[in-house]
């Protein structure tokens, strides 16, 4: 018998000042019993930076075929491909042919690093990926953050991202990957 996915909600109130966005989502997040907390907050971090109503959580790791993250069109064409990790660059490839605009977010420290220097020169070639890749302190203080319900409050100035969760404020950097 498989194990169920654990539920997650999350209050999330974002002001991001770089894209004039400002609004509160109520999610619920289902964390696959093979994810970790950490790449379970890194599509979360995603879908702050890229947040729009659209903007949907997919099956994830229950479906090859899908990203962590997408928004599609009315007539159901793929505008934006959101994944986290560090997937194989045919999978990379075929979402740069499927979809409008594809966002990478690798994490991992070293393992990330080793990921870019592996693939950098075959995903040169696709003008609609941008790969971002946070650095492994941040990703792990994010996923000291978790708990079962969340309230958190995103800020996004010039490039800068806070996340600020009771007590506690992080600053999230991130490096975006061109080389």
């Amino acid at each position: 018998m498989a194990l169920p996915s654990t539920i997650f909600k999350v209050n999330l109130q974002i002001s991001d000042l770089d894209r004039q966005y400002y609004g509160e989502h109520q999610l619920t997040l289902a964390r696959h019993p093979s994810e970790t907390d950490e790449r379970m907050m890194v599509r979360l971090f995603a879908f702050a930076l890229h947040a729009a109503e659209e903007l949907t959580f997919t099956k994830g790791l229950c479906a090859d075929d899908e990203p962590a993250l997408w928004q599609k069109s009315l007539t159901g064409e793929i505008e934006l491909w959101i994944d986290v990790g560090l997937p194989d660059e045919r999978r990379v490839r075929k979402a740069c042919n499927r979809a409008a605009q594809v966002c990478l977010y690798l994490y991992g420290g070293r393992a990330a690093d080793l990921w870019w220097q592996r693939n950098a020169d075959k995903l040169q070639r696709f003008d609609n990926l941008r790969v971002v890749e946070l650095a492994e302190t941040d990703s792990k203080s994010l996923a000291g953050l978790v708990q079962r319900n969340m309230q958190l409050q995103c800020t996004i100035q010039d490039g800068e991202v806070w996340l600020n969760c009771a007590d506690q404020t992080l600053n999230i950097s991130t490096l975006e990957r061109k080389d």
